[in-house]
């Protein structure tokens, strides 16, 4: 059974990425583009359309042709959308890398997807040098401001130095180019290049702003990070189709995160699960003005229910969640204002298609029942890159894409994810999803946050292992969770253990490292 969804389908026009995200641009003009949050350094539309073009030139000076790769390794900040499309408009491919990778995990990925650039900020500069060594990166560039002079670097190559080129025009592309290349662990493991085409990045961005209807005169927060395809395509390129105001952070802090909100009079924040546990629990909300925020948008990871309703009675605001994966663009399923329900990660965006399948059979299952997601649409990337067997197992012949996430519709289109296939834990032939017991361990009194993980048992195979975060002044024993837990689910449910930590260790846009959390599990 094939689930369409119940928004309307939009137009998605073949053309180049960066011409139909600055489409506006010209017409908007002075107004601020995208501001430093931390330095309040404004970049207006018409002085960001001109430094893209400028870098495209900059980089077919330097002998990038169409199809090099360039690889930028930098926190949020205005040049990241600078360099991002004027490598878009030079017919190149960005691959986008983590700052906080060490040199082993970066070398991967340059020498995975080939690049030839990189352009870096200061910080990251010497842990990209020596992931460079024994690649194929020919020249690195210092990422410096826009408006900085180019020898600011004491002879060291800059974005400076690459702007000092003439504007340069679109180079002619296909749609079907591959334009954007972050990695994913996907559902197969292992760090893999995702091929996004200039179409997939244009169709998405029609289908979540047909859905979301973001507007020309809103002001976002981006402190999700633009190398993660959540940031980069939902922030950065949505934001700037729409016209809005992008006001970025290079990393996430409580204090300067309600200050910008406050300063900036934020409309709209896309936000992780942890930071909307902060906005719901922190004391420290209280003592800053967010009357301007409309909605808290939450994707990435798994959003209770019940926290959902809690940020957004303290909000007084809509706290929605959304669907999606790096295969995917990223989105698939989003919530549109006044179409909220609890535990819903929305509906499916428009020209989007959805079945739920039996993952043994491949089957789909009846109306209302539990199954593998499976999702087909103009946003599904092109492949893995150099990975056919990865791509076969993902991407079958049909152009389903196969999530491995476990999850089932309502009848008014509404999907539920349960957990991701991989992750469930297994007692005694019984399936336990880890978020279904992460969402209640939430609603104790004293937890501030909570993952859960399967660990080896002889008798029932595995069984379910929590790790806690208690709340600033609060106090709870392992056989207080313990029991909470056991009232509340069925006996194979029940936590066997229970570890307390100051932080659960999460990804940059905010997934449990649940890796991390079995091997400390091991260790112990």
């Amino acid at each position: 059974m094939i689930h369409r969804s119940p928004l309307d389908d939009v137009e998605i026009p073949e053309v180049p990425l960066a011409g139909y995200v600055l489409e506006k641009a010209a017409g908007l003009g002075d107004k601020a583009a995208l501001i430093d949050g931390a330095t309040g350094r404004v970049i207006s539309y018409a002085a960001l359309a001109e430094a893209v073009h400028r870098v495209a030139g900059g980089l077919a000076r330097a002998g990038f042709d169409p199809g090099d790769v360039l690889a930028l390794v930098a926190p949020n900040c205005p040049e990241y959308a600078v360099v991002f499309h004027g490598v878009a408009v030079a017919g190149g491919v960005i691959t986008t890398i983590n700052p906080t990778y060490t040199d082993r995990e970066m070398h991967h990925q340059l020498v995975d997807s080939g690049a030839t650039l990189m352009i870096v900020a200061e910080p990251f500069m010497a842990t990209a040098r020596a992931a460079a060594e024994g690649t194929a990166v020919r020249q690195t560039y210092l990422l410096t401001a826009v408006g900085e002079p180019a020898d600011a670097a004491g002879g060291l190559p800059t974005l400076a130095d690459l702007l000092t080129a003439p504007p340069a025009q679109q180079v002619p592309v296909e749609a079907g180019a591959v334009l954007a290349l972050p990695y994913s662990s996907g559902t197969t493991g292992g760090a893999k290049g995702v091929m996004l085409t200039h179409h997939n990045l244009v169709a998405n961005i029609a289908q979540v702003l047909g859905a979301s209807q973001m507007r020309e005169d809103e002001t976002l927060i981006a402190v999700l990070p633009f190398f993660h395809i959540y940031g980069m395509q939902v922030l950065m390129n949505c934001g700037l189709r729409a016209g809005a105001t992008i006001v970025t952070m290079p990393r996430f802090d409580l204090i300067q995160f309600l200050e910008t909100h406050q300063r900036y009079g934020v409309t709209r924040s896309f936000v992780a699960p942890p930071i909307v546990v902060a906005l719901a629990k922190h004391p420290v909300v209280d003592s800053y003005d967010l009357s301007s925020l409309e909605m808290i948008f939450s994707g990435a990871a798994p959003l209770s229910a019940e926290l959902a309703l809690e940020a957004g009675a303290r909000l007084h605001c809509e706290v929605v969640q959304g669907y999606g994966m790096t295969e995917m663009s990223p989105v698939s399923h989003l919530t549109p204002s006044g179409w909220f329900v609890p535990g819903s990660v929305g509906v499916a965006v428009p020209n989007t298609e959805v079945r739920i399948v039996d993952p043994v059979t491949e089957q789909d299952v009846p109306d209302g029942a539990d199954g593998e997601v499976w999702i087909r649409g103009p946003q599904v990337m092109k492949g893995y890159l150099n990975n056919p067997r990865a791509t076969a197992i993902t991407l079958d012949s049909g152009r389903w894409l196969h999530t491995g996430d476990i999850g089932r519709i309502d009848p008014a289109g509404h999907l539920f994810v349960v957990d991701r296939l991989k992750e469930l834990i297994k007692v005694s032939g019984f399936q336990v999803p880890p978020a279904e017991l992460e969402a209640l361990l939430l609603t104790h009194p004293a937890v501030a946050d909570a993952a859960v993980i399967g660990i080896l048992n002889e008798e029932s195979g595995e069984v379910p292992a929590a790790f806690v975060v208690l709340r600033p002044g609060a106090s709870a024993t392992e056989n207080e969770i313990q029991e909470f837990v056991a009232g509340q689910v069925a006996h194979y449910k029940r936590i066997r253990r229970v570890t307390f930590l100051e932080a659960i260790p999460k990804s940059a846009a905010g997934k449990i490292l649940r890796r991390m959390l079995k091997t400390a599990d091991v260790a112990g």
